[in-house]
C-alpha cells in the first residue's frame, strides 16, 4: 500500500502496517514523542493498522491534536487513581481542553487540595507501572449491562446516546482501569511524565444547573519538566495579573451580588473605559465609517424574521410591553439591518460601514461568569459594512488591516481562525462554501495564514476569529469578521445597481475589541494594570514634600491641565518614600516630588513607574515628554 506522508512524500508499506511502525520507519526520535496518528483526515491511536492507501500524518506534543492526546490520557491516569483511593467514586467525562484537563467525579464528599496531593501520589505509581492503554469494543447491549453492574449512571447515559444509533461502545482499558472512551491515547501512560493538579471544583453534570453537582479536578500534563515548570511559573504570574484582583486594587470597577454578570463601573474606570472608546472612535473615522446608535429592546417578531428567535432565544431577555412581546438584544446586527432599510441606496453609496457601541444582554448560566472575561452585559464594538460581491474581498482586508493597527497599539499579535458552517445554519450549502472561500483568498493575498475551526461559524456565515496572544503568551478571542448572504435576504436589503436593476447587498459584521468590558479585561492582564501612558486613569501623582511647596505644585497641574495630561496632588502630611511607594502600587506613570530646590529652580523631580528616577525637568520639558508619550500611544 502506498502511504502519503507529510510534504507529499508517498513510501511503500506492507498492508496492515500500523501507524507507530511507519513512525519508527521514518525515525526512532519521532516515534518516542509520537502521541497520535491522523489517518485520511482522522485522528487515530498509533497502533491502529492501515489496510490500504492512505494520507497518514504522525501527530506529537506540538501539535493540537497531539497535545489533546497526551492530556485526555493523564485525564485516564487521574481517573484511575482515583479510583484506586475513592472505589466508591462515580465517574462522569474526562476531556482534554486548552492547557489541560480535567474529570468530573460523583464523590460523597468533595474533593480538597490534600486529596489532590495524595491522587497525584497515586498517578505518579501509575505513570510507573508503563501501563497500555488498550481500546476494545462491546455492543450497545452489552455496554450498558456492564457499567450498569459498575454502577457507573453517568457512563450509561453517555452509552444510551450511542446505542440509539447503533454503534458499537468504545473502550480503553490500561491495568486495572476500564473507562468508556472514543479515544485516542498514548501508547504507553509512561510517556506522561510531568503533570500537576491544579485546582478543584464544582460542575453541574453536562453545565445543566438542573443537574447533580459533581466534583471537578483539574491538571496539566507535558512531556518535559522544564515545561511544566514554566506553565505552573506563567499560572503563578496570571494570578498576579487576575483582572479581578487588579480591578479593585486600582478601583476600576466593582462586581457585585445585587447584579451579578452585569458589573460596575467606577470613576477610574470610565476614565479608562471613555478613552478607549475615543480611540475608538477614531479609528473607525480614519477608516471611514460612520456611528449609529440601534434600541437595546425591540419587538420578538423582529427576532424571528432575524432567525435569532429560532437559534438564540436560550440566551435572551424577554419583556412585554403594551401586551406586545419584546426581546432585549443580545446582538445589534437586526438594528442595523433597519438603519439600512430607512434610505434607498445606490451602488455608489457602497460600501457602507455602520459602526455601533452597541449594549446587548446575554443570558448566561451563573456557574460560567468571570469578570469582566463573560458576563451578561456588554458594549459590542460592532459594525455592519454593506457591499457589493466586488468589494468583498478588497473589505475583509480593510478590516484586517484596521485589526493589524488596533491590536498592534496595544503590543498584541494574533493568530487567524477560519470558523466554517455549523450543523444550526440557514442558507445553501454552496452559498456558504463561496462565502468561506472568500474570507480564505481574502486573508492568503494579504500573505496571512489561518488555521480552520470547522462547525464554528454563526448560524448566518463563516467568520474569521482573531486570537490575541498577550504578555505571556496567552491567547484571548475578541476580534471577528463575519460574512453574511442571509441576514440581507431576510431583511430584503437592496441597492440600486449600475445596471438600473435592484441587486442584494452581501454584508460583513466585524468586531475589533469583541466587547469593551472583555477587552479591558484582557489589556489589565496583559499589562498587568501598568497601563501605558495615554491609557492610564490617573497618568501624574504630584507629591509636595511639605506643605510650602503646594503652591508650585498647582502650578504644575495648571501646565498639566492645559496638555490633557489626567494627574492627582498628594498633599497628604506622609513621607515622601511613603507616597512614592503608593504610587508605584496604583500604577501610577510618573511621579513628580517637589521641594525646595524643585520650586527655587521651576523645575520637577520626575520619577518614571518603568525606568525609575529620570532626574530634574522643566515643566515644559515635562510637559511635551508626556505629550510625546500620549500622542504616540507609547508602551514602554
Amino acid at each position: 500500500m502506498l502511504i502519503t506522508l507529510k510534504d507529499n512524500v508517498v513510501k511503500e508499506y506492507q498492508n496492515g502496517t500500523s501507524a507507530y511502525d511507519i513512525a519508527k520507519d521514518i525515525s526512532a526520535g519521532l516515534a518516542r514523542a509520537a502521541c497520535a496518528a491522523k489517518i485520511n483526515g482522522k485522528v487515530c491511536d498509533l497502533r491502529t493498522c492501515i489496510d490500504s492507501d492512505a494520507s497518514l500524518e504522525i501527530l506529537t506534543f506540538e501539535d493540537e491534536d497531539g497535545k489533546k492526546a497526551f492530556r485526555h490520557t493523564a485525564s485516564h491516569i487521574l481517573a484511575q487513581a482515583v479510583k484506586r483511593l475513592f472505589p466508591n467514586v462515580k465517574l462522569a467525562i474526562g476531556p482534554a481542553i486548552d492547557n489541560g484537563f480535567y474529570y468530573d467525579f460523583d464523590v460523597e464528599t468533595p474533593f480538597t487540595t490534600e486529596d489532590l496531593e495524595k491522587i497525584e501520589a497515586e498517578m505518579k505509581k501509575i505513570v510507573k507501572e508503563g501501563l497500555e492503554p488498550v481500546q476494545f469494543y462491546l455492543s450497545p447491549d452489552e455496554a450498558m449491562k456492564t457499567l450498569a453492574e459498575q454502577g457507573e449512571i453517568y457512563k450509561v447515559e453517555l452509552c444510551k446516546e450511542h446505542a440509539d444509533k447503533g454503534e458499537q461502545i468504545s473502550f480503553y482499558k490500561q491495568g486495572d482501569f476500564t473507562d468508556l472512551c472514543a479515544g485516542p491515547h498514548l501508547m504507553n501512560v509512561s510517556a506522561v511524565k510531568a503533570f500537576k493538579l491544579t485546582s478543584v471544583t464544582g460542575a453541574y453534570w453536562r453545565g445543566d444547573e438542573k443537574n447533580k453537582m459533581l466534583s471537578r479536578i483539574y491538571g496539566t500534563a507535558f512531556p518535559k519538566a522544564s515545561e511544566l515548570e514554566a506553565y505552573l511559573t506563567m499560572l503563578e504570574e496570571a494570578k498576579k495579573r487576575d483582572h479581578r484582583k487588579l480591578g479593585k486594587e486600582l478601583e476600576l470597577f466593582a462586581l457585585m451580588d445585587e447584579g451579578p454578570g452585569f458589573p460596575f463601573f467606577l470613576p477610574k474606570g470610565m476614565v479608562l473605559r471613555n478613552t478607549l472608546l475615543e480611540y475608538w472612535r477614531e479609528i473607525h473615522k480614519k477608516y471611514g465609517y460612520v456611528e449609529i446608535s440601534t434600541p437595546i429592546i425591540l419587538n420578538q417578531q423582529l427576532w424571528h424574521r432575524s432567525g435569532h428567535w429560532d437559534h438564540y432565544k436560550d440566551n435572551m431577555y424577554t419583556t412585554v410591553i403594551d401586551e406586545e412581546d419584546y426581546a432585549v438584544k443580545p446582538m445589534n446586527c437586526p438594528g442595523g439591518m433597519l438603519v439600512y432599510k430607512q434610505f434607498p441606496h445606490s451602488y455608489r453609496d457602497l460600501p457602507l460601514r455602520m459602526a455601533e457601541l452597541g449594549l446587548v444582554h446575554r443570558h448566561e448560566k451563573s456557574g460560567t461568569l468571570h469578570g469582566l472575561f463573560r458576563v451578561r452585559c456588554f458594549t459590542q464594538d460592532d459594525a455592519h459594512i454593506f457591499m457589493t460581491w466586488e468589494q468583498v474581498e478588497g473589505e475583509i482586508q480593510n478590516v484586517v488591516k484596521l485589526f493589524d493597527e488596533v491590536y498592534s497599539t496595544f503590543g498584541l499579535t494574533y493568530e487567524i481562525e477560519v470558523s466554517t458552517m455549523p450543523e444550526d445554519h440557514i442558507g445553501e450549502k454552496e452559498t456558504w462554501d463561496f462565502a468561506t472561500d472568500t474570507l480564505k483568498k481574502a486573508i492568503t493575498a494579504m500573505g496571512k495564514s489561518y488555521t480552520i475551526n470547522e462547525g464554528d461559524g454563526a448560524f448566518y456565515g463563516p467568520k474569521l476569529d482573531f486570537h490575541l496572544a498577550d504578555s505571556l503568551g496567552r491567547t484571548w478571542q475578541c476580534g471577528t469578521i463575519q460574512l453574511d448572504m442571509q441576514m440581507p435576504e431576510l431583511f430584503e436589503l437592496e441597492y440600486m445597481g449600475s445596471d438600473g436593476e435592484k441587486h442584494r447587498p452581501v454584508m460583513i459584521h466585524r468586531v475589533v475589541l469583541g466587547s469593551i468590558e472583555r477587552f479591558i479585561g484582557v489589556i489589565t492582564e496583559h499589562f498587568a494594570g501598568a497601563f501605558p501612558l495615554w491609557l492610564t486613569p490617573v497618568q501624574v501623582k504630584i507629591m509636595p514634600i511639605a506643605d510650602r511647596h503646594n503652591d508650585f505644585c498647582y502650578k504644575i497641574a495648571e501646565a498639566l491641565d492645559k496638555i490633557g495630561i489626567r494627574y492627582e496632588i498628594d498633599t497628604r502630611s506622609e513621607k515622601i518614600g511613603y507616597k512614592i511607594r503608593e504610587a508605584q502600587v496604583k500604577k501610577i506613570n510618573y511621579m513628580l516630588v517637589i521641594g525646595d530646590s524643585e520650586v527655587e529652580e521651576g523645575n520637577a523631580s520626575v520619577r518614571c513607574r518603568k525606568r525609575g528616577d529620570i532626574g530634574k525637568m522643566s515643566v515644559e520639558e515635562l510637559c511635551d515628554m508626556l505629550k510625546d508619550e500620549v500622542t504616540k500611544k507609547i508602551i514602554l
